[in-house]
């Protein structure tokens, strides 16, 4: 129905208990999806994740038949330093969440965990050159261990809420990952709410290749305009069509997924409006 490379982030649905969210996506036609495991946001895949919840979202999406693409999640604010009497085990408890929320990503099939890139703040905790480094060191480490699990490590290197907000920071960020097992995602909705335009993002990473090929692995799809991320797609300034002929330009072989967290539908609105969305993103494709 919709391109085999298309597919539904649970967050589109986040107000929607798991199975039911499952549902009314495979219901619509998709095939896969990325899971929201994002605190705050999504809650779909439970924060602490214990061992019976992982169990637990492993078997409704199985049983959902759907395809899992990536699984979008947090261990914590990268940026933020580990110090004090109680380093030792901060830093423990986040390599265990790393370790459940990567067990998490390979049991449901899926190619890759998402981490941030740094605090839900651009207010550097250091200096931003600090901060970076950082956040970089965080990363390459993560993905070193996800790679121990068989899956990749990714992230959404421009997010216009957090430490990376600008297009310049992420870049900054990306040129620390040339030589991690750390690739990125580009979220449209995020690069216009910056001020920036998708072609220049798609042309600047797509120039910065790391040890796993193009450094962007997945493309997350919603409208925006500047200082706005929440708008379904039609209603913003993203070219969709231009960031697509970009990608191609690039090589660019990966999936995109619809992150329809617009705050211009109702629920009751949203089934449609990312049917419709679906079929324009496939006739793009």
């Amino acid at each position: 129905m919709f391109h085999d490379r298309l597919g539904c982030s649970s967050i589109s649905f986040r107000h929607l208990p798991l199975a039911d969210a499952l549902a009314t996506m495979a219901g619509l036609g998709f095939e896969e999806i990325d899971l929201g495991a994002l605190p705050g946001v999504c809650d779909h895949v439970p924060f602490a994740l214990t061992d019976a919840d992982i169990r637990d979202v492993e078997g409704r999406v199985v049983g959902s038949g759907l395809r899992v693409r990536s699984v979008n999640g947090d261990i914590g604010d990268l940026n933020a330093p580990l110090g004090g009497a109680h380093d030792g085990a901060r830093a423990a408890e986040r390599a265990a969440h790393l370790d459940r929320l990567l067990t998490l990503t390979q049991r449901v099939g899926a190619e890759a965990l998402v981490l941030p890139c740094g605090a839900l703040s651009r207010e550097p905790i250091r200096s931003l050159d600090e901060d970076l480094d950082i956040v970089a060191a965080q990363l390459a480490a993560a993905g070193e261990r996800a790679a121990a699990f068989g899956v990749e490590l990714w992230t959404e290197s421009l997010h216009y809420y957090r430490l990376c907000g600008t297009l310049d920071r992420a870049l900054a960020l990306a040129d620390r990952l040339r030589a991690a097992r750390v690739r990125h995602v580009v979220d449209l909705s995020h690069v216009v709410a910056s001020g920036s335009q998708p072609q220049a993002a798609i042309e600047a990473l797509s120039a910065l290749p790391g040890p796993q090929g193009n450094a962007i692995a997945h493309v997350h799809l919603r409208d925006a305009a500047p200082g706005n991320i929440n708008l379904s797609i039609g209603n913003g300034s993203v070219d969709f069509a231009g960031a697509l002929a970009a990608l191609r330009g690039a090589g660019f072989d990966g999936h995109f997924s619809l992150e329809l967290e617009a705050h211009d539908l109702t629920h009751d609105e949203r089934p449609a409006a990312a049917a419709k969305a679906a079929s324009f993103i496939t006739d793009l494709i």
